[in-house]
């Protein structure tokens, strides 16, 4: 672990509930840059949009259990241009997604070179603003060797790139992430550098990267240290995500953060860049992102299906409008 006193003396202090108003921010539009939808409910589809959510970004990740084959992998990313990409717009969110094979799953060399296979078959499919997320788990010489292919990939697509830094030895895996993207001629500017902490944002931002925070409940970032962040270091190329995946996490974390932003005196035009703007920046870079299609995925009407399927069970209404209810 690279966790300094410090470091770990602010991670128990998050562990305390913070008190936020999402009244507060009542009409504000936020975009998650980050979140893992594949492991949530409706019921957080639904809570998201009511909190302001009105688009996010799904990357592909590692999914608790390593899968054990190229179909697992090739069925996994049609969810995220398919399925899930309706599940979301059934509740008035517009989905986006990021393609690549991740860091842990790249450790296994005769699967990871029948992903890479397939990846310029997903990676140029409407809906997909970047590759990702890839990079660094134990930092090992597969890992490496299969996030440097990724980022030739990205490069050959004039793709963005969303990098993963790895949980342990963080501060090592961010700079090496960087010196690799660097040596191979990206631009900072289409990249990424997510899981940010208090160690490596300067050196992220210093060289010209996005600088993306995932707000965990108990580890990582914490809302307040998030907070005290955006004071010390501003708002330039800064975002913030939930990631929100099958671990203990919140979907609605960027809502929360920026309400707990305002009480603690941040201006609403910067809650607004660092929950909303900055993301859309960083990756309408792919060429896939347009703010008007916010407005278009509002226009709900649960009867419709996806491959015959919809997001209604056993004799439930239809939801065709935002002020109707699901279940009444």
């Amino acid at each position: 672990m690279c966790c300094n006193n410090s470091l770990n003396e602010k991670e128990t202090q998050s562990k305390e509930a913070i008190p936020v108003d999402l009244q507060s921010i009542r009409g504000m539009k936020f975009f998650d840059p980050h979140v893992h939808m594949t492991s949530r409910t409706t019921d957080d589809y639904q809570a998201m949009a009511d909190a302001g959510v009105v688009a996010l970004i799904e990357p592909a990740f590692w999914l608790g259990q390593p899968r054990t084959g190229p179909d697992t992998f090739r069925d996994y990313y049609s969810s995220l241009i398919g399925w899930e990409r309706f599940r979301s717009s059934q509740f008035g969110i517009k989905h986006y997604c990021t393609i690549g094979l991740n860091s842990r799953e790249a450790n296994n060399e005769l699967l990871a070179e029948q992903v890479m296979e397939m990846l310029p078959l997903f990676i140029y499919k409407e809906g997909v603003v970047g590759v990702g997320e890839i990079g660094f788990d134990d930092q090992t010489a597969l890992e490496e060797k299969y996030y440097r292919l990724q980022l030739e990939l990205a490069k050959e697509a004039a793709l963005p790139v969303q990098v993963h830094t790895p949980h342990r030895d963080k501060k090592k895996g961010t700079q090496l992430s960087m010196d690799i993207a660097l040596e191979h001629g990206l631009d900072p500017y289409m990249v990424i550098i997510d899981h940010n902490n208090e160690e490596t944002v300067k050196d992220v931002l210093d060289k010209g990267f996005w600088a993306a925070f995932t707000i965990y409940p108990f580890t990582k970032m914490g809302n307040e240290r998030m907070v005290e962040i955006v004071k010390q270091y501003g708002t330039e190329r800064i975002m913030i995500n939930s990631a929100a995946d099958w671990g203990i996490s919140d979907p609605l974390a960027v809502p929360k953060t920026a309400a707990l932003m305002k009480q603690r005196g941040i201006s609403d035009v910067e809650i607004r860049l660092v929950t909303y703007q900055n993301a859309i920046t960083a990756f309408a870079q792919s060429g896939q992102i347009d703010e008007r299609d916010f407005v278009t995925s509002k226009n709900i009407d649960q009867s419709e299906k996806f491959e015959g399927n919809t997001v209604l069970r056993g004799g439930q209404q239809p939801r065709i409008d935002s002020s109707s209810i699901i279940i009444s």
